[in-house]
């Protein structure tokens, strides 16, 4: 019921486990695409409606599913019908590899638990590796992350998955003294008051170009970083709706910290291209 979760499932490979998917136009995977244009993956609805008769005249085994209170009545119907509803709220973990630990999950209930234990210590390998890269560059850049959505800037807290992919890149993130693990919400004279000296800008949005993201806020030319640093969004892999960032991102962990390491750190892969960031100009 959720693209973050096919990022599990195309990560070992077990696509051919997937019968039924919601709001296919946000999922990145070719393959996924491949199956539902050949009729063997249905399309089961959205986050708004899904298609419940459909749901169970397919008689599938399982729904993988995000809790949501207002869907109860439905989980329960899927239930009576004898079809078991699994709840992963990956999407609440903050740390990252932490995050990445579900593909385990998924191998137990997939049947590929050595495939997924391998892929598991495979993504923990790199991501430490370049964790202690980070650390032997000399500069230690300011950072910003996301953007405002109408009057509020919606920034990463100290303690969340961005915050600590900032810090385990060895940058400074604007907030790291702060101890939420959610969003903290500041109007733009806020954090206006605390972007002096910013040189990196990440996760702003994913929008194509600073013009585009004048369009939306022109408070942002007041920005330093805006007018003399750099900025990146999240759109090195997307496809209309769907963006591999949230699909694949969520599982590898190591390309995404990769990702950073090169924004803040260039010298320290010289040969690399980012995966799932893109510098705006």
């Amino acid at each position: 019921m959720n693209s973050s979760l096919m990022g599990y499932v195309s990560e070992l490979g077990a696509e051919d486990s997937v019968i039924g998917i919601a709001s296919p136009e946000y999922i990145y995977s070719e393959k996924i695409h491949s199956f539902l244009e050949s009729g063997q993956i249905q399309n089961v609805g959205n986050e708004q409606k899904y298609d419940v008769e459909k749901i169970i005249s397919m008689k599938p085994d399982a729904v993988f599913t995000n809790y949501i209170a207002s869907f109860d009545n439905t989980y329960q119907l899927l239930k009576n019908n004898n079809i078991q509803v699994i709840f992963l709220d990956e999407y609440m973990e903050q740390s990252p590899m932490v995050k990445t630990s579900y593909i385990k999950l998924f191998g137990k209930l997939l049947g590929k638990e050595k495939e997924a234990g391998d892929k598991f210590s495979e993504i923990q390998k790199n991501y430490d590796s370049l964790k202690r890269l980070a650390l032997k560059s000399v500069s230690k850049p300011n950072v910003l992350a996301n953007e405002m959505y109408g009057d509020v800037w919606y920034l990463p807290g100290g303690k969340t998955f961005t915050a600590n992919y900032i810090n385990d890149a060895n940058a400074n993130y604007i907030l790291k003294d702060n101890a939420e693990e959610k969003a903290v919400t500041m109007s733009f004279e806020e954090v206006f008051s605390k972007a002096k000296n910013i040189q990196f800008w990440v996760n702003a949005g994913n929008h194509l170009s600073k013009k585009e993201m004048l369009n939306i806020n022109p408070f942002y030319t007041k920005l330093e970083v805006f007018n003399k640093g750099k900025i990146y969004g999240v759109s090195g892999r997307e496809k209309q709706k769907a963006n591999d960032f949230f699909e694949s991102g969520v599982v590898r962990s190591d390309l995404v910290l990769k990702d950073y390491i090169k924004i803040f750190h260039p010298e320290l892969l010289p040969g690399y291209q980012l995966t799932y960031m893109k510098e705006l100009k």
